[in-house]
């Protein structure tokens, strides 16, 4: 990976802290604060991860147009389409990207999802800033991603904190060991059903991605924490190795964004097919 590349993650926050400045200025914090304290409860993220999968593990399915690593990823992009099929082959969750410059992703993804399908919606982006869980709230997001890596530890914890109060899931990612013995204690804080481990396989600094990540942190962490495993699925066997690993969950965006047969691609990867029906 060239130098450029290799600060991918700093020029997308700083770009991210610069984004939030000007999105205060044209809705204030407080006006955000007021439209949340009217909106009816998110759907339960961690609820819909702790039930029993659909399809062998949870599909955590991710709409995204493009991303820094693989460019444009589908060129016939149509979220609220994409949401439908997700829903109607398993998929526990949805995951939105909403980045603009770096990912082509939009807030408002969000919203126009929400209402073709009825499973809970993770906002998938760089947060920086309190100021952009209120506007997810706002947004219709049920849950919000927390980058270990980005955020310091009194940022986790106050994040997390405000998260459980607006009542969004948080997924706490982390990708390397040390990051993980400095938030570990805090997943289920400030309660237990409010955040999920995330273990992202790709490093966000270099773009590459390595699915023994995914080994070497879930030996580090208690039995009982329920994690997903995020970036790099790309095989039935790959899917079958996070099963065994014990991830609750799976993450995965790219593999199923680039097939030109979504349903089809679903129906590859996943080992255990149950109607949906029988799952509920």
């Amino acid at each position: 990976m060239s130098g450029q590349n290799s600060n991918i993650l700093d020029r997308i926050l700083e770009n991210k802290r610069r984004e939030v400045d000007e999105a205060r200025a044209r809705v204030p914090l407080e006006d955000l604060k007021k439209a949340a304290r009217d909106l009816p409860r998110p759907r339960n993220f961690y609820a819909a991860i702790a039930a029993r999968p659909p399809r062998g593990i949870h599909i955590i399915a991710e709409i995204k147009k493009r991303s820094p690593s693989a460019g444009l990823i589908r060129e016939d992009f149509d979220p609220v389409r994409i949401a439908g099929t997700y829903y109607e082959n398993g998929a526990s969750a949805l995951s939105v990207l909403t980045d603009k410059p770096y990912f082509d992703g939009r807030l408002e993804y969000v919203q126009q999802v929400k209402h073709v399908v009825p499973i809970p919606v993770l906002r998938k982006d760089f947060i920086v800033d309190e100021y952009q869980i209120y506007e997810s709230r706002v947004a219709g997001a049920d849950a919000i991603l927390l980058i270990a890596d980005v955020l310091n530890p009194r940022e986790m914890l106050d994040m997390l904190i405000l998260a459980s109060e607006l009542y969004l899931t948080s997924i706490i990612e982390v990708h390397e060991a040390d990051t993980v013995m400095k938030v570990r204690s805090v997943v289920g804080f400030p309660h237990e059903r409010y955040s999920i481990l995330g273990i992202n396989n790709r490093d966000l600094k270099t773009q590459t991605t390595d699915l023994g990540t995914t080994g070497r942190i879930a030996d580090m962490i208690e039995d009982e924490t329920m994690f997903i495993s995020e970036s790099g699925i790309r095989s039935r066997e790959d899917v079958e190795r996070m099963i065994r690993l014990g991830a609750r969950g799976i993450l995965i965006g790219e593999t199923l964004m680039k097939s030109p047969d979504i349903a089809g691609k679903m129906n590859e990867l996943f080992p255990v097919s149950v109607g949906r029906q029988e799952s509920e």
